[in-house]
């Protein structure tokens, strides 16, 4: 079970609160997003875009960089971590990035910093047991585009893992991208031996391929295992039925494990069938949902709300998960 960005459902997304709750209520792994600062330290933001999940259009002495850039290929206006060094960072404060939805987790807006990738690691192994290790799930983000700037994110990456002591097949790191280029980049620097790496594949046709037999054996040269979407290992087991023959399966069959993205509770995220009232916010069967995903086999759920996913596996045979 996979905390995404810890539990945001319950608190703001990459916080050390939201970690430290993922924790607590079962989680696996953490999972948090890496992008760059301008000195090249890895920090842990959902995008490298920052005035949804922070204060910084409240600091007047950062106003001259708001900005607008293209990035893998999307036009964005707002500050961005390249612009900032790591200590600027700093001095910004985590805010809720769906007040919307979740109300709640505004009373927390102000409380928490921007972690690095190190601080996220270290977290993971002050909470890990003999019984009950804890690890972190890094995904990359941007890769292409902080290589553009001059940053490549597969050296900078593997540097700090082996600074970390985390760059390793048993380490506390595994390293997930949807970009395959960074991915092939750390098993070339990092060797056969080097950490769990996972493919990220995307909704758009440009993942098709990817989930083709072929194409998961491609996969297995560079990367352990993939993450699709949970809508695209539903609709594949509603082709293919439970049987067999679903992407699930077929992942296992090229010795690949699959983590499936992102469970969230809210209605808005859920199909009809899950939903309860009409509220966008209001909370559906989020445990209905992982039910569905672990009886294809999926061998991890990547979850806002981890206690929801643990509550899941609780509830099946032992032989689904």
């Amino acid at each position: 079970m996979i905390g995404h960005r810890g539990a945001p459902a319950y608190r703001p997304e990459h916080t050390r609160a939201s970690f430290e709750l993922a924790v607590d209520q079962g989680a696996d792994l953490i999972e948090p997003d890496v992008v760059l600062s301008r000195d090249g330290v890895l920090v842990v933001r959902h995008e490298n875009e920052l005035s949804l999940s922070t204060d910084v259009a409240e600091h007047p002495e950062f106003a001259d960089r708001r900005t607008t850039k293209v990035v893998d290929g999307a036009v964005c206006t707002g500050w961005f971590t390249e612009d900032f060094t790591h200590a600027e960072l700093r001095t910004l404060r985590a805010v809720e990035r769906m007040p919307e939805l979740r109300p709640l987790n505004t009373a927390y807006d102000g409380r928490y910093g921007i972690l690095t990738l190190a601080e996220v690691v270290e977290l993971a192994r002050c909470r890990s047991t003999a019984d009950r290790p804890v690890r972190v799930l890094a995904e990359l983000k941007h890769p292409e585009y902080f290589t553009g700037l001059g940053m490549p994110m597969g050296a900078l990456v593997a540097a700090e893992l082996r600074r970390l002591g985390a760059a390793g097949a048993g380490g506390t790191v595994v390293v997930q991208a949807f970009d395959p280029a960074v991915l092939r980049d750390l098993r070339d620097r990092l060797g056969e031996d080097g950490p769990q790496l996972v493919q990220l594949v995307h909704d758009l046709p440009v993942g098709d391929a990817m989930v083709t037999p072929s194409g998961l054996r491609e996969i297995s040269t560079y990367a352990q295992g993939i993450a699709p979407s949970r809508e695209r290992v539903l609709a594949s087991g509603a082709r293919h039925g439970r049987a067999g023959g679903h992407l699930v399966a077929q992942a296992h069959a090229a010795e690949l494990t699959v983590f499936c993205w992102t469970l969230r509770a809210e209605n808005v995220f859920l199909p009809e069938h899950l939903r309860r009232g009409t509220a966008p916010e209001g909370l559906g069967d989020a445990v209905g949902d992982a039910l569905a995903l672990l009886a294809l086999g999926v061998d991890g759920l990547i979850s806002d709300s981890p206690d929801q996913a643990v509550r899941a596996r609780t509830a099946v045979p032992a032989q689904l998960v």
